[in-house]
């Protein structure tokens, strides 16, 4: 189900921008007892998207109730909510722009992730490599052809998520979610300044070890350091936090820092 503009299963223009070329942002939330998790997290982090991106002036208070709604009687399921340039302009000049389209869906939440929370999950290295580019890094932006190519690959596989590197053999990220590893009392997780995505979930967790026994570094490093690591984590805004028991040839028995933040994600 899905509102277009607040309009139930209205029609998305043909000319409409994020279809021709992408330009847009979105954010994908868990909705539990009918609530969306974190939802002024999910506005803040698409108005940082719109800033950057110089999308027009949008109505987020409107698109803030839009989800809201989307989100009722709900006990367990997904709203995604997504903001383009709407129509207008001429080839990629976003001159003339002036009028945002916003989208939100609904749908159920994927059963095979509260399989995953308890079992765990295995990763495998993608051959994609995600490209440096700052300028974009960190966004949730609709340019997602490097996903979708590191799922197609991951499909042939049987592996639940993938290891994914930059170009420069850096670490980076999963397909679908932020990476944290741990050894003894240092917490790990890529920098994602200069490709990737910044999750919300990454930022819940980030935010948990604030404070505690735990010391969070994000670091730039290459595959070979999860060889040593105690335990793997891997955390998006649905799942939202899975332990990782295989990362290559890796293996991992540990939970102690998964159990810590579980109760709490």
């Amino acid at each position: 189900m899905y509102w277009i503009n607040g309009q139930r299963h209205a029609a998305l223009a043909p000319s409409d921008r994020g279809l021709q070329f992408g330009d847009g942002c979105f954010t994908t939330a868990r909705v539990r007892d009918g609530k969306v998790d974190l939802l002024p997290w999910h506005i803040e982090r698409m108005q940082q998207a719109a800033q950057r991106l110089m999308l027009p002036a949008t109505d987020w208070a409107a698109f803030e109730a839009e989800m809201a709604q989307a989100a009722e009687s709900i006990p367990l399921g997904v709203v995604k909510a997504i903001l383009t340039r709407g129509s207008g302009g001429r080839g990629y000049s976003p001159a003339g722009c002036e009028n945002p389209t916003r989208i939100v869906a609904r749908s159920g939440y994927p059963a095979h992730y509260l399989q995953w929370r308890e079992q765990g999950i295995s990763l495998a290295l993608s051959p994609v490599p995600l490209a440096r580019n700052p300028l974009l890094a960190g966004l949730k932006h609709l340019n997602r052809l490097e996903q979708v190519l590191i799922r197609a690959h991951l499909d042939q596989t049987a592996a639940d998520e993938a290891l994914v590197l930059d170009t420069a053999g850096m670490l980076v990220e999963c397909c679908a979610a932020n990476l944290f590893w741990r050894k003894g009392k240092a917490v790990f997780t890529p920098d994602l300044s200069q490709a990737g995505v910044a999750g919300l979930m990454r930022r819940r967790v980030i935010a948990l070890l604030a404070g505690t026994e735990y010391r969070l570094h994000c670091v730039s490093e290459p595959l070979d350091t999860l060889a040593d690591a105690d335990e793997v984590l891997v955390s998006n805004a649905l799942m939202p936090l899975l332990p990782v028991n295989i990362a290559q040839s890796w293996r991992y028995h540990s939970r102690q820092l998964y159990d810590f933040l579980r109760p709490h994600c």
